[in-house]
């Protein structure tokens, strides 16, 4: 149970230090990444108005037929975000991975938000 509880903490630690840093990097909208085995989701959040200008998931009906859980998928997932977040008028963003390590599937959505257009 110990050892459970550390992963926790090390987990949490690791979600408030990033959410730290980006809230004092200044006032850019954010990039929300929440990833499960399965599926994964990104949100652009303006932080100052409290809003999601942008939403896309691997969730759902439209995405059946994809690939939902791996890096295939998450490339789609980051080149539809940043697609609407520029039709939002949204050009840069702050990541937020909030706990994931920036790897992986993780990794792969942010680059694919880069090549789409979006400036972290």
């Amino acid at each position: 149970m110990k050892a459970h509880k550390q992963k926790f903490r090390r987990t949490r630690r690791r979600a408030l230090s990033n959410r730290n840093r980006i809230r004092s990097a200044g006032t850019r909208p954010r990039l929300s990444v929440h990833r499960t085995t399965k599926h994964i989701t990104a949100q652009i959040i303006d932080d100052e108005t409290q809003k999601t200008l942008a939403y896309v998931t691997t969730v759902g009906k439209a995405n059946a037929d994809k690939n939902s859980g791996n890096i295939e998928g998450a490339k789609a997932i980051g080149k539809k975000i940043a697609e609407l977040a520029i039709a939002a008028g949204v050009k840069q963003v702050a990541f937020d991975r909030g706990q994931f390590r920036y790897h992986g599937r993780v990794k792969a959505l942010a680059d694919s938000a880069r090549e789409a257009g979006l400036e972290f």
